[in-house]
């Protein structure tokens, strides 16, 4: 009898193995495939920045009397020492008043007489605001116009990426009120003193654009790409085959071969290798594949797989199962 047992308890533990292995072999299933691809990858971070003048002027009256003409609009380009608006003083606007009501001819000589005084452009430049009309009255402190030079990107950036900020350095910009229209721009200005937002530390950059979009308009929100690093026609994989290394997820190269797993370094590069497994015959093995740099779409694969190899990415049967929509009656 207690052999019986014996016997009886010794096919139950090879069945009960039998089994687990089989559930094991099949407790996970493919859920996508890829293969290496030449990808040309480009490695850049995007700024925020604003457009604002580099040097903005107010032109505004050395007294207090009114506005006869203003000569220019918006948008106007204009010389130093261009007329830009006429202004008479309060005694003269009076005088000259006072004549029109006489007659026409006493009107035109005291015009002869008493001229009115000319505001001139301060520098070269453009006029991007006209805040007045002709017939108002204004004092010392009120603008008449605003003029620039010419107009700039100001942004901030973190103190961690100002490493890769040099000045002269080609950029690609785009207005956010037209995200279609890409222009070249160049760093022109580094700031030399930090400023604190947000508990973060960011210096502020100037970025000029070389040939500036007609639409640019001051106080308009910029994006700009900043190059890090970029290389063409090397071997890749889509990165969500390496973003998803995990409890739940592993990812793996079909093959005929077997490799032993490699373990890493502790001295080895702070990113952690790709952990790849191979497998024959439900058979699976790890070994360690080294990325390079990732667009976060494409990552460059710098070796531990070949063109021949396929990369999936296995997920537990039972998390698939869960994952799909229940069966449910029809309305």
């Amino acid at each position: 009898m207690k052999k019986k047992l014996i016997i009886i308890a010794g096919i139950l533990i090879v069945v009960l193995v039998a089994v687990f292995f089989f559930m094991q072999k099949d407790s996970t299933t493919i859920e996508s495939r890829a293969s290496l691809q030449e990808r040309n990858i480009i490695v850049e971070f995007r700024l925020t920045g604003e457009v604002i003048p580099r040097n903005r002027i107010e032109i505004k009256p050395p007294f207090a009397g009114r506005i006869e003409n203003i000569l220019v609009n918006e948008g106007d380009e204009v010389k130093k020492g261009q007329v830009l608006v006429l202004m008479s003083s309060n005694e003269r606007a009076s005088m000259i008043d006072a004549a029109r009501a006489v007659s026409d001819k006493e009107y035109e000589r005291w015009q002869t007489i008493y001229k009115e005084t000319p505001i001139s452009a301060p520098m070269n430049g453009f006029v991007i605001l006209r805040d007045k009309e002709a017939g108002q009255t204004v004092g010392v402190s009120d603008a008449i116009l605003a003029m620039a030079d010419n107009l700039i990107i100001d942004a901030s950036v973190d103190e961690t990426d100002l490493k890769y900020i040099k000045i002269g350095q080609k950029l690609k910009a785009r207005l956010d009120a037209y995200p279609d229209e890409q222009f070249d721009a160049v760093v022109e200005h580094i700031a030399y003193e930090a400023t604190v937002v947000s508990n973060v530390t960011v210096y502020t950059i100037r970025i000029r654009p070389v040939s500036p979009p007609k639409n640019l308009r001051s106080g308009m929100t910029a994006s700009i790409d900043v190059e890090i690093d970029n290389k063409e026609n090397v071997p890749a994989i889509p990165s969500d085959f390496i973003n998803t290394v995990g409890a739940d997820h592993s990812v793996l190269v079909l093959a005929d071969k077997k490799e032993k797993p490699q373990k890493q370094d502790k001295g080895a590069d702070k990113r952690p290798p790709v952990q790849v497994i191979k497998t024959k015959n439900g058979d699976v093995m790890a070994r360690k594949v080294e990325i390079g740099i990732t667009d976060g779409k494409w990552t460059e694969i710098v070796s531990g797989l070949s063109k021949a190899d396929t990369v999936v990415i296995v997920r537990a049967k039972k998390e698939a199962q869960q994952g799909a929509a229940p069966m449910g009656r029809g309305r």
